[in-house]
């Protein structure tokens, strides 16, 4: 099972309506499966700001969290994002390790 899938399976605790994990990977210099980008729409988001969102997705990833190097999260209540309907794009990768 890749990163990405294990990401994946382990957000979807989170009974998202909807949930995209990509892997990003390719768009820096530290190696395969090490940069990934969640879009999470939950209902369990609902009275939560940024932070906490956050927290809440860091909290369900557990010890998964220390297995790559970033997450992009973009998380969103399904009223926001009926309203938004789609995340930011990626901003490409302003330096890091030259591995």
């Amino acid at each position: 099972m890749t990163m990405q899938q294990r990401i994946e399976s382990t957000l979807a605790l989170l009974q998202p309506e909807h949930l995209q994990v990509l892997d990003e990977s390719h768009m820096h210099s530290r190696g395969l499966q090490t940069h990934f980008k969640a879009v999470v729409v939950s209902a369990q988001f609902e009275g939560l700001n940024r932070v906490k969102r956050h927290q809440k997705v860091y909290g369900t990833l557990g010890e998964l969290m220390g297995e790559f190097h970033a997450l992009a999260l973009h998380t969103y209540t399904p009223q926001e994002w009926a309203e938004v309907g789609a995340a930011p794009a990626s901003p490409t990768c302003a330096g890091g390790s030259k591995h």
